[in-house]
C-alpha cells in the first residue's frame, strides 16, 4: 500500500498498513534510488512496532535499485544525518513517524550532505515513480550493517566543555521514544549530572503518553515531575528525538523561541559575529538577543528544508524554530535533539543561575499566544481580509511566509497549513493585556 496522500511537504507519513505498508516502503526505497541514483546510502529506524519490517523493505527496494546500503539499525533521526555526512554517503532515510501516534509509520529522506528531500526537492518525483511498475533488477547493491554510535557520541559532546558542566539535577522524559536509546551513552560521559530518567525504554506502543510534547496533555508529566524532584531542568523529547523541549526549575514550559534566544547567546559566545536563523513566528526576543550578543539575526520562512538551505547559503552557525527544531552548522546544518540538551546544561553551568532567572527578562517583556489553529473555509480570502484590515491601520506587512503584520507594541504571523484548510496564528505583544486584546481581535477576524 502506497497512498499518494502519505507524501507530505517535508516527509512521508501515514497510517501503517491502511496508507503505507512494507510494499509501499519497498517502492519508496527503490524509487528514491532510481530517481537520485546514489551509490551508497544509510537507513536507520525508530522504535515503532512496524519499523523493523518497514526498514527492511525500504532497504530491499534501495538495494534492488542499485545502491549499497549501510543499515545503522535503531537510531534517532539525527544519527542518520550524522552518518550521511560523516561517512560521505550520497543520502539516507530514517524510518520514523516522528511525534505521531503509535498507529503511524513514515520516512524522513535526505540527499548527500544531509539535505532534506521535500515536496519541491524530489519527493514528488519519488511519489510518481513509486506508484509505477518497476522494471527488472539490473544490478543489486550490497547491504551491510554499520555501528555509528561511538562517532556520534563524540560528535555531540564536542559542542560543550564536559569539564565545565557542574552538578545539576535534570528530569528527562524520553516518552518511550528514541531519546531513551540515544541519551544513555552520552550521559555516561557526564557523571556530574544527576538525571531522573523517565520512560527511557523504547516502546512503540507508547504506554505512558504520545511522544509529542507540543500538546499540553503530553507535557503535563514533565512539568509535574520537574516540580516534584525540585530539579534544575526538565527535558521532554518527541518520538524520534530530533526535538527537545524544556521546562524550567519552577515547572514552567519554555517556548521554543525563548530557547532559540538562549542557545543563540551560547553559540555567539563561542563565535562572535555569527549569523543566526530564526523563523517568522518567533518572539522579538530572538532578534534582539542575537543583536545584543553581537550576532546577525536572519528571519526565514518556517520548515526544516528552508532553514537548512538558508543556513548553507549564509554560513549561519545556528538556527532555531518555534517548534523546537534547532540546527547547527557544525552538525551538518541538521537539527538535533541531543546538542540543545547539552548546550542548555552547559549554559546553566557557566552562568551559575537558574533557568527561570535567565528567562525572566524575556517573560517580563514578551507575551506570547503560542500557536492557535483555526479551520477556515477560504484561506486566501481570509489572508487578504487580514492584510487589508491591518495595512489600513498602518501595520508593516510581510509575505515571507503567510502574512506577517508588525506594529511597535505587537505583531503577528498567520500561516496556512500545508495539509489542512487551517490558519495558524502566532501573536506577541509587549504587555499581557495588549496580547489578550489583540489575540481576541485577530481571532474574531479569522473566525468571522
Amino acid at each position: 500500500m502506497l497512498d499518494p496522500a502519505v507524501f507530505k511537504a517535508y516527509d512521508i507519513r501515514g497510517l501503517y498498513e491502511a496508507e503505507l505498508d512494507e510494499d509501499g516502503a519497498y517502492r519508496v526505497g527503490r524509487a528514491y534510488v532510481e530517481h537520485f541514483e546514489p551509490r551508497a546510502i544509510t537507513v536507520g529506524r525508530d522504535m515503532r512496532l512496524s519499523s523493523p519490517t518497514m526498514a527492511a523493505a525500504f532497504i530491499e527496494g534501495a538495494a534492488d535499485g542499485g545502491a549499497d546500503v549501510l543499515d545503522i539499525g535503531l537510531v534517532g533521526t539525527e544519527m542518520v544525518y550524522f552518518a550521511v555526512v560523516e561517512l560521505g554517503l550520497d543520502g539516507g532515510a530514517c524510518i520514523t513517524a516522528s511525534h505521531n501516534p503509535k498507529e503511524y509509520t513514515g520516512m524522513k529522506i535526505v540527499r548527500r550532505g544531509a539535505l532534506p528531500v521535500g515536496g519541491d526537492s524530489g519527493l514528488a518525483e519519488i511519489r510518481a515513480r513509486g506508484l509505477e511498475e518497476f522494471g527488472t533488477v539490473q544490478k543489486r547493491g550490497e547491504v551491510r550493517q554499520e555501528d555509528i554510535w561511538p562517532g556520534f557520541v563524540e560528535k555531540v559532546l564536542s559542542f560543550v566543555d564536559m569539564d565545565a558542566i557542574r552538578p545539576l539535577r535534570v528530569v528527562v522524559d524520553a516518552a518511550n521514544g528514541m531519546a531513551g536509546a540515544m541519551l544513555p551513552p552520552v550521559l555516561e560521559r557526564l557523571p556530574q549530572l544527576e538525571v531522573v530518567r523517565c520512560f527511557f525504554e523504547p516502546d512503540g506502543t507508547f504506554p505512558n503518553h504520545e511522544p509529542n510534547p507540543l500538546l499540553p496533555e503530553n507535557r503535563a508529566f514533565i512539568i509535574a515531575r520537574t516540580q516534584e524532584e525540585s530539579a534544575d531542568l526538565g527535558v521532554a523529547y518527541d518520538g524520534d528525538a530530533d526535538r527537545c523541549f524544556f521546562v524550567d526549575d519552577t515547572g514552567e514550559f519554555v517556548p521554543g523561541d525563548f530557547v532559540t534566544a538562549l542557545l543563540a547567546e551560547s553559540v555567539l559566545e563561542r563565535e562572535p559575529g555569527a549569523k543566526v536563523i530564526y523563523d517568522v513566528r518567533a518572539s522579538r526576543a530572538v532578534p534582539e538577543t542575537i543583536e545584543r550578543a553581537g550576532g546577525v539575526p536572519l528571519v526565514n520562512r518556517v520548515g526544516h528544508a528552508f532553514i537548512k538551505q538558508r543556513m548553507r547559503k549564509e554560513g549561519a552557525a545556528f538556527g532555531g524554530e518555534v517548534s523546537a527544531h534547532y540546527y547547527f552548522r557544525d552538525f551538518s546544518q541538521a537539527d538535533s535533539g541531543v546538542v540543545p540538551f547539552l548546550l542548555m546544561v552547559d549554559l546553566l553551568s557557566r552562568r551559575g543561575k537558574k533557568l527561570s532567572e535567565l528567562l525572566a527578562p524575556f517573560r517580563e517583556r514578551f507575551f506570547l499566544t503560542g500557536e492557535i489553529n483555526t479551520p477556515v473555509a477560504d484561506v486566501p480570502l481570509k489572508l487578504q481580509e487580514l492584510k487589508e484590515r491591518y495595512a489600513d491601520e498602518g501595520g508593516r506587512i510581510s509575505h515571507l511566509d503567510g502574512l506577517s503584520v508588525d506594529f511597535d507594541d505587537w505583531h503577528f504571523n498567520v500561516r496556512p497549513s500545508n495539509t489542512e484548510p487551517l490558519l495558524r496564528l502566532n501573536l506577541e505583544a509587549l504587555s499581557q493585556s495588549v496580547m489578550e486584546e489583540r489575540r481576541e481581535e485577530v481571532l474574531a477576524l479569522i473566525r468571522g
